[in-house]
């Protein structure tokens, strides 16, 4: 990650909305960017964690926020995926 790519995704402590849902939303973007493809692993809870400089709970959250979203499955044992099909704006599959 560049410099410029590290400022545009930098959480922000002192804003409103949680750190979870920052992280969630950064790598939201990345998934729709094509940055994170379909059926392929995510970064692990502690590599985000390690990344972006907040505790593991805070992305765990992150991770549970984007499976609510419909945006990743998490498989026991092997970790979290971006799903095969993403969802559109109306809530379904593509």
């Amino acid at each position: 990650m560049s410099d410029a790519d590290a400022a545009e995704t930098a959480l922000d402590p002192m804003s409103a909305n949680p750190l979870y849902m920052q992280l969630a939303d950064i790598v939201a973007a990345r998934i729709s960017a094509g940055d994170l493809a379909p059926d392929r692993p995510i970064p692990s809870e502690n590599h985000l964690a390690d990344e972006y400089g907040v505790a593991r709970l805070t992305a765990r959250r992150a991770a549970q926020e984007l499976r609510e979203r419909g945006l990743i499955v998490t498989v026991r044992g092997k970790g979290s995926f971006v799903v095969k099909q993403l969802p559109t704006e109306d809530g379904t599959s593509t």
